[in-house]
């Protein structure tokens, strides 16, 4: 098994978590934390070491709320996450480079057995749904705010069918907006991205006679600027008027942003019209077991008020580790993410919506079916 790299990188860990549990009394219990949604956290006094993950770049904004949270409330843990996307957070996991991934795109059938090898026994990996998050449609025009868009529209522009913004395509959908005759430069993600995954899912869906092309993480149009990982693609978008782009709904700023037409109807982005989308939505045919919480994403609702351009990010997990240190820093760090109060800081941070009680309990549940070799 490929598990040398990742119980490397948590060996000092382990001796450090040993060395205080030889310290402490052997009655030491554990102490639980009540979070404002009334789910409890476990921590320990002893729950120390550290531990790292990578992937998805949507998750950004809120990884960095929910590392501040886990470590204030266990000062000597550490929790690492380098945000090179979706694609190569996968890949690390398969590679046992990291204890776990950020991924807004499902593992195919060959990066499942890449996460089995790489994990200890025989269970493989499983997807937590731990971050939901409209993607949202944006442009950089000046004195435009919000502009109503149909799903083919949208198509039509990234595939370069659309090149002006007074195009009497979008003219036509907003007779009071202003708009310019400049061209329009769609942006797009020059890397494998789960965002990318999403966002071409909703338009090979949704508008299928304008996006025949393959559902995969990278960009099938060679139309517009590319950049790299969301922050590159956010530089474009900010340094070129009359850009358009998709980018998660935490990084859409001051930009304006696209209302999208389901069934008859604009909707904007927010973060209850995307639960709306993800709670209709059946579980994966492909996935891992009951534990494994991937989702088939419904992108044409029938739903009012959802919004369908929305993305699941998971957190990609083993079901059995080599290391108890490492079981435990990941398993009491994603409780933490799942727990109300883990969401609504995520919330805060990355305008991001709650997974709710419902199945942070049932995402806990299957923490503490985690076992360690």
């Amino acid at each position: 098994m490929n598990i040398a790299l990742r119980s490397g990188a948590v060996a000092s860990a382990a001796a450090l978590s040993l060395l205080l549990a030889a310290c402490s009394p052997s009655n030491e219990e554990t102490e639980s934390t009540e979070t404002s949604g009334g789910t409890e956290t476990e921590t320990t006094a002893s729950l120390s070491g550290s531990i790292s993950g990578a992937g998805a770049s949507s998750q950004e904004a809120a990884v960095a709320a929910w590392r501040a949270g886990f470590q204030a409330l266990n000062p000597d843990a550490t929790v690492n996450y380098d945000p090179i996307g979706s694609g190569g957070g996968r890949t690390q996991f398969g590679e046992g480079a990291v204890s776990f991934a950020g991924s807004d795109a499902l593992m195919d059938s060959e990066e499942y057995a890449a996460a089995a090898m790489a994990c200890d026994g025989d269970s493989g990996a499983v997807h937590l749904p731990l971050y939901i998050s409209p993607i949202a449609v944006v442009f950089n025009v000046d004195g435009i705010d919000s502009l109503n868009m149909t799903p083919a529209l949208i198509a039509q522009i990234f595939d370069g069918k659309v090149t002006a913004w007074d195009d009497p395509a979008i003219a036509d959908l907003n007779p009071d907006a202003d708009l310019p005759s400049d061209p329009i430069t769609p942006v797009y993600r020059a890397d494998e991205s789960g965002t990318t995954e999403n966002f071409v899912d909703y338009l090979a869906a949704a508008a299928p006679a304008d996006w025949p092309y393959e559902v995969t993480g990278n960009w099938p149009v060679n139309v517009g600027e590319s950049g790299p990982a969301t922050s590159g693609q956010m530089q474009i978008v900010q340094d070129t008027p009359g850009s358009f782009a998709y980018v998660d709904a935490s990084r859409a700023g001051d930009l304006g942003t696209v209302a999208v037409e389901v069934n008859g109807e604009y909707v904007p982005y927010s973060p209850e019209a995307a639960a709306a989308v993800v709670t209709s939505s059946p579980l994966s045919e492909g996935a891992n077991g009951e534990n494994d919480l991937a989702y088939e994403l419904d992108r044409t609702p029938d739903a009012a008020g959802a919004y369908p351009i929305v993305l699941v990010s998971y957190h990609l997990v083993c079901q059995q580790y080599d290391d108890e240190t490492e079981r435990a820093l990941v398993t009491e760090y994603l409780k933490y993410v799942a727990s109300a109060e883990g969401q609504q800081a995520a919330a805060d941070a990355a305008g991001s919506s709650p997974i709710g009680d419902e199945l942070g309990a049932r995402v806990t549940a299957i923490l503490d079916t985690i076992a360690a070799g």
